[in-house]
């Protein structure tokens, strides 16, 4: 029955693969992906389905090989399981983004590491899918994160082409640095797309599903938390007291906006 059940999956697959090939059909490449996956299945699974969306996909089967290959190698976008042998997950996204604060991660992870997931956005992971998770699901999920680097390309990098000041806060969006008080403030990739969005339209509020469409680049209901969690993290960044947050306000029952300039004319330093 099992193997029955597996052949016509794995089937398909090459089958899709050699139909490409005879007929040239097209394929969107993006580089290679990196899956970091102690469960071979899954790993061969993600090799196998992302295949028509990247140009190769690597697999490290544990944490130390996984992390040697994600700061030492090359990849659009790294697939990193939490739970690993050797090294964990949380661990290698936080050594990763020491060195590149771009590439794209998503995180795989269970539904009792509630904690874990929280604490990987804070390390700067852009996203995480748990399992059990559909095929539909974790590609959509990935040509977001490429949809959101490609329009980055396109409008270099951020929609803030100056340096804007706002109070004690000075932002360069050619260089994509932020300094509070002359002091440099270092913001993940996502953390910046959020600040970059909020500057470009001071004033205006945002609905939690609308910043996730346009920073994350898909329509998911159910993910607010992923928007909130960065939100706090930036407010660690930027605001003297998160509690009580000065630039960027929660509208309740709607959503985030950036404080007017008016507001902050009297905080230069």
């Amino acid at each position: 029955m099992n193997a029955r059940a597996k052949t016509p999956f794995f089937l398909v697959g090459y089958l899709q693969e050699a139909f490409a090939i005879i007929l040239h059909i097209p394929k969107t490449m993006h580089g290679r992906i990196l899956v970091v996956e102690d469960d071979a299945d899954i790993a061969n699974l993600l090799q196998i389905n992302l295949g028509d969306v990247a140009a190769g996909v690597d697999i490290a089967n544990d944490g130390r090989s996984g992390l040697e290959m994600a700061t030492g190698g090359d990849y659009s976008l790294i697939i990193l399981d939490l739970m690993l042998p050797e090294v964990d997950g949380l661990e290698i996204c936080k050594q990763v983004r020491q060195t590149n604060r771009y590439v794209p991660i998503l995180m795989l992870t269970a539904k009792a590491e509630e904690f874990d997931k929280v604490l990987g956005l804070e390390l700067g992971a852009d996203d995480y899918l748990t399992k059990p998770f559909s095929i539909r699901e974790l590609k959509a999920r990935v040509k977001a994160l490429y949809r959101r680097i490609e329009i980055d390309r396109e409008s270099g990098g951020t929609e803030i082409q100056d340096v804007l000041r706002y109070g004690p806060l000075r932002v360069d969006g050619l260089k994509r640095r932020v300094s509070l008080r002359d002091e440099p403030v270092s913001l993940t990739s996502k953390e910046f797309d959020l600040l970059s969005l909020f500057l470009s339209n001071p004033g205006r509020v945002y609905s939690r599903q609308e910043l996730l469409d346009i920073v994350w680049g898909y329509q998911y209901a159910g993910y607010s938390h992923t928007v909130n969690t960065h939100i706090n993290r930036l407010r660690g960044k930027i605001e003297d007291n998160p509690t009580e947050p000065r630039f960027i306000k929660t509208v309740w029952g709607v959503g985030y906006q950036f404080a007017e300039r008016s507001e902050l004319e009297d905080e230069r330093a």
